[in-house]
């Protein structure tokens, strides 16, 4: 008996299965919201020099007078004249109101605050020479994401996904209202890395722990959920987002409600395919006998014991005894091909996905409305991808999103930008494509690894000595 087995056999997909998977995904939902929330918190109003304080608008011939203008007949952003102009300058340049000699804004910007009242870069005046630390804050916060997915991933593969779980929560509870009322760009910075730290854990373990509690049969469907919640998660950042303008209410607003998804966490069931892989076959038990009892499946869960999981997971007990180690991962010729995969496929799909969800206001349409538009293209992306899953297999389904998202692309590159809308309409299927793979690579990395390396990726395992049951390779 596999532990497929051993879970069909404590109700399959039960009670438990169903308030565990939705506990556990509903975080998911402002995860979304984080990971593209500086689309709003950091979004860049339309904006023009400060005349000089002693400036006398009225007097000089109002801000035209002081602030060029650029091809479009819009202000410039970073320059403003060193004198006030009054009409065209003379053909040679001379008289007072000839020169032209503009300066940059030493007296600092204003900004039209009617979309976007408050943002850290109205705050603190990231435009202009200091527009490079705009992008540097999101770049901390994917370097969070970066570390928090190897430092975590190692983590619940030694202490557990449950335990991993209650602690990001928090973290992100703590750190998120941190940088809600950060005094400084810097300190905002390093809460913002907190937060992706745990906000990657989140994500990897959320997948994890569901996957491990459901029998195999089920898992795509597990996946696609996931992906649906993220979805809604986007709808519900545009709308949140419109209603609370302002950075500091917004940040604080995705970020309190981890503080419940903390307290409830506590609760979980830690996985027992976990255990089993670790060598702890009393908490096994324990875990599987609770489940069954959750399930009214009392009588199925009375018949396991101690004698029964040994016989039952002997290849487990075996693997337990077996310390994973990265070097050995690259020793491993079939899990060396297996690693470099999956690598270069998350790295495809990751890069081209963040950035054409990052930077919102590059398409010229209303921002909000955007963010609408790519959430709702997911919802029929990810049902395709998820019959072709299930109908013809992971691999397919893996490769078309990926060719599919290369070619809007790399068209889109090619398309002049004054054609707004055809552009806009490629990215927003690329996108599409881009979550439809999301959902397929996450569903993929959670089969084809070991269950004690699952999160950290590194073991030296041969994959293709686990059964086909357990995990159906293509």
């Amino acid at each position: 008996m596999a532990f497929n087995d051993l879970l069909k056999q404590v109700g399959g997909v039960g009670r438990f299965q169903l308030i565990q998977v939705t506990l556990v995904v509903l975080p998911l939902i402002l995860l979304a919201s984080h990971n593209t929330l500086q689309n709003f918190t950091a979004a860049i109003p339309t904006h023009h020099c400060r005349p000089p304080a002693n400036a006398n608008l009225s007097k000089d011939g109002g801000l035209e007078a002081w602030i060029p203008q650029d091809r479009q007949g819009r202000p410039e952003p970073c320059l403003r004249f060193t004198s006030p102009q009054w009409g065209m300058p003379f053909p040679n340049g001379t008289g007072d109101n000839g020169t032209r000699i503009t300066e940059p804004c030493t007296d600092g910007w204003m900004y039209d605050n009617s979309t976007f009242p408050s943002t850290i870069v109205t705050e603190w005046n990231l435009v202009c020479s200091h527009r490079a630390l705009r992008q540097l804050a999101q770049s901390l916060y994917m370097t969070g994401v970066l570390l928090g997915a190897m430092m975590f991933g190692y983590l619940a593969d030694r202490l557990g996904r449950r335990k991993v779980l209650i602690l990001n929560y928090l973290q992100t509870a703590v750190s998120g209202i941190c940088a809600a009322y950060a005094p400084n760009f810097s300190v905002y910075c390093t809460f913002r890395l907190l937060s992706g730290m745990s906000l990657a854990s989140i994500s990897i373990n959320t997948m994890t722990l569901n996957v491990e509690w459901m029998p195999i049969h089920t898992r795509a469907h597990v996946g696609t959920l996931i992906g649906y919640v993220y979805s809604l998660g986007q709808f519900l950042l545009a709308g949140v987002a419109y209603a609370v303008p302002y950075w500091r209410h917004l940040q604080l607003l995705v970020s309190v409600p981890f503080f419940a998804f903390f307290i409830y966490s506590w609760f979980f069931i830690e996985s027992a395919r976990w255990y089993s892989s670790s060598g702890r076959l009393d908490l096994t038990l324990k875990a599987l006998q609770r489940v069954a009892r959750i399930n009214g499946k009392q009588e199925e869960g009375a018949k396991l014991s101690m004698d029964v999981l040994r016989a039952s997971l002997q290849k487990e007990l075996t693997l337990s005894k077996v310390q994973a180690s990265a070097i050995e991962l690259l020793r491993c010729p079939a899990l060396r091909r297996l690693f470099l995969c999956l690598s270069m496929l998350w790295f495809a799909t990751s890069f081209a996905y963040y950035g054409l969800v990052m930077d919102l206001q590059g398409f010229g349409v209303s921002i909000y409305l955007i963010q609408v538009i790519f959430g709702a293209v997911d919802l029929p992306a990810k049902f395709v991808c998820f019959f072709v899953i299930n109908s013809l297999g992971r691999r397919p389904a893996q490769m078309a999103s990926l060719l599919l998202a290369g070619i809007c692309i790399l068209v889109n590159a090619v398309i002049p930008k004054e054609q707004t809308i055809v552009r806009t309409s490629l990215a927003v299927l690329g996108k599409g494509c881009l979550a439809a793979s999301f959902n397929c690579i996450f569903l993929y990395t959670g089969e084809l690894y070991p269950t004690m390396i699952r999160c950290g990726c590194t073991s030296f395992i041969d994959p293709a000595r686990r059964s086909q049951k357990e995990s159906p390779l293509e």
